[in-house]
């Protein structure tokens, strides 16, 4: 049986967009035509007031940390919040699960059709298994100390399979977290199985100072951890030059970017012409009330998508609400951000075979949303269709 949905527009993202259009889809959700004006004003169905687009894809979440929902003070600085995060991280399987089990609604609720979720547990596999959205697991790998490397590495496998028959991959936390012996074990297990990774890049000026001489707020976060890292040496580098060599060409997701500067995307480009760059923009006013360079982004003509981050750091799993910060704070053009909300996310994640287009013979989901005359976003609120 087809079903036939009509609005005031259609944005299929890899083409222009229809006005007064309509998707007709099978009962599985296939797209099997692209109706314009013409070819959809004889038709008798009910026409829905707003814009379609395709299912969002959420390329960067941690849906183990849901139960800290409003737990963590907001503008701490990531140090502070990072260390808020370990704090509150003791809670019984049964509250995390819980908490697990409503964000994965909430994020369908919103409209969002595949995840990319950091994993440091197995918590989340229940309801990934029967959840509707399509998850991707990245099992993050953390050790700053590289005598600890090979041990890291044994952990982090055996989540990854355990998670089976879900896709997954052991990925980087961050810079500041990973030794280079563990870089290398990561770099060398992601091209023996061919995947693709992701890592927290560049959330605060302290970042690039710690890489660059050694001084700032990571010295307190690792006193907090009682971790000695006398073996460190700074690298008279940004974070990003320090550690990108260690992942040679692997497709990599680069996650906030909230200072990555002129010179560091010229080193990245240079170094790796297989990265894409994740922009959580709720969560880098959460935590550090501070927003990437967009413009440079976009002048650089980098492949970019967006991500929630948790709800430890954001007050809701909603790509809808990150494109409406965007588009308030920066100015950047509605198509744009759809873009980065739909294709380019489902690419990442290799699933651009099925979603992030209304195209025939795709299943991307249909999400109905307001937008004004001047395609300006005129709230959060996201009706799911299919």
């Amino acid at each position: 049986m087809l079903q036939y949905f009509a609005a005031d527009w259609i944005f299929p993202v890899n083409a222009p967009a229809i006005k007064n259009g309509t998707v007709v889809t099978n009962a599985k959700g296939e797209i099997t035509k692209l109706l314009n004006e013409d070819e959809s004003k004889n038709l008798d169905v009910y026409k829905h007031n707003g814009a379609i687009v395709p299912g969002f894809v959420n390329t960067h979440c941690h849906l183990e940390l849901s139960h800290m929902f409003k737990q963590i003070p907001e503008q701490t600085g990531l140090v502070e919040f990072v260390k808020q995060v370990i704090k509150s991280r003791q809670a019984s399987d049964e509250q995390i699960k819980a908490s697990i089990e409503i964000a994965d609604k909430q994020m369908f609720d919103n409209g969002i059709v595949a995840v990319g979720d950091i994993s440091n547990q197995i918590v989340s596999k229940e309801t990934k298994l029967k959840s509707k959205i399509y998850y991707h697991t990245f099992v993050e790998a953390m050790g700053f100390n590289p005598d600890r490397a090979e041990l890291i590495m044994k952990h982090s496998k055996e989540i990854m399979n355990d998670f089976s028959p879900l896709h997954a991959s052991i990925v980087p936390h961050a810079p500041y977290s990973v030794s280079a012996e563990l870089f290398n074990l990561i770099r060398e297990i992601a091209h023996q199985n061919k995947q693709f990774i992701s890592i927290h890049n560049q959330e605060s000026p302290q970042e690039n100072s710690f890489f660059q001489n050694k001084t700032g707020d990571f010295l307190e976060l690792y006193k907090f951890l009682g971790l000695d890292i006398s073996f460190f040496q700074a690298t008279a580098k940004t974070s990003l030059q320090s550690y990108l060599p260690n992942l040679e060409l692997l497709k990599t997701l680069m996650v906030h970017n909230t200072v990555s500067s002129k010179e560091d995307i010229d080193f990245a480009k240079k170094a790796n012409p297989n990265l894409y760059w994740c922009l959580c923009p709720n969560a880098n006013l959460y935590i550090e009330n501070a927003l990437p360079d967009v413009d440079l982004l976009i002048n650089e003509n980098l492949k970019i998508t967006l991500g929630t981050d948790s709800l430890a750091s954001n007050h809701q799993l909603n790509i809808l609400s990150e494109m409406r910060t965007l588009q308030k704070a920066e100015k950047v053009n509605f198509e744009k951000l759809l873009t980065w909300a739909t294709i380019n996310g489902a690419e990442f994640l290799a699933l651009e075979n099925k979603l992030g287009t209304i195209e025939i013979g795709k299943t991307p989901g249909l999400n109905l949303i307001q937008l004004s005359n001047n395609f300006e976003i005129e709230s959060d609120k996201v009706t799911k269709l299919i």
